[in-house]
């Protein structure tokens, strides 16, 4: 069950709530639908953005904002064009990153582990969901390429829209799902003494460990 202490916290506040060991849930995935809920429950723009960050083969670093797309036993799910910078980077170096920042609630979860494509029919699942123009945006778009105007995107925008006029627009063969599958997730939980709560959970035996982390 949420905290409904974190759940009426006004705006800009937290109520420098601890997290203690007996608070956690043996399962990190089920922690974080918890602080999630939480996230959606105090209004929190965007409570599905996070920051992923990747390497190229050489470990030269990368990070942007994507929103998480679906949570599950396996892992976090999010969508991209597979030739964009992190698509790349991912072929190259499946290892990955994952940050939420709920900065209302004071707290922060992050987690580490490897990156593979899911199944094509889950990526033509989800990007049926999405609205025409984004779906036409994603045949237009070749995603980090340099691009010499505005009007150049536009102008394949509307070569797309021409393209599928009058019928389903399809998912583009280089675009689709990355499942996360975590290695390891930390709960971070601010405290004004800046003596922060934290917790790591790490795979083992087939299981989860769960250590606190000093601040």
């Amino acid at each position: 069950m949420s905290d409904p202490r974190a759940m009426n916290a006004p705006s800009g506040f937290h109520d420098d709530l601890p997290l203690r060991r007996e608070d956690l849930l043996d399962d990190p995935i089920e922690q974080f639908r918890r602080w999630l809920g939480d996230a959606e429950a105090a209004g929190i723009p965007l409570p599905n953005a996070m920051a992923v960050a990747t390497a190229d083969a050489e470990g030269r670093p990368s990070v942007r904002h994507v929103l998480l797309r679906g949570v599950d036993q396996r892992g976090f799910t999010f969508f991209t064009n597979y030739d964009s910078r992190k698509g790349r980077q991912l072929a190259e170096n499946p290892h990955a990153g994952l940050v939420f920042l709920w900065k209302l609630l004071d707290r922060q979860v992050n987690a580490t582990g490897t990156a593979e494509r899911v199944d094509p029919a889950e990526s033509d699942a989800y990007f049926a969901t999405r609205p025409r123009e984004a779906r036409l945006g994603a045949w237009a778009s070749e995603q980090s390429s340099v691009l010499d105007s505005r009007e150049e995107l536009e102008r394949r925008v509307a070569e797309a829209d021409e393209r599928f006029a009058g019928i389903e627009v399809p998912r583009p063969p280089n675009w689709g799902g990355f499942l996360v599958r975590p290695d390891t997730v930390e709960f971070w939980q601010g405290r004004r003494s800046r003596l922060h709560d934290r917790f790591r959970y790490a795979r083992e035996d087939g299981g989860w460990r769960i250590d606190r982390l000093s601040p």
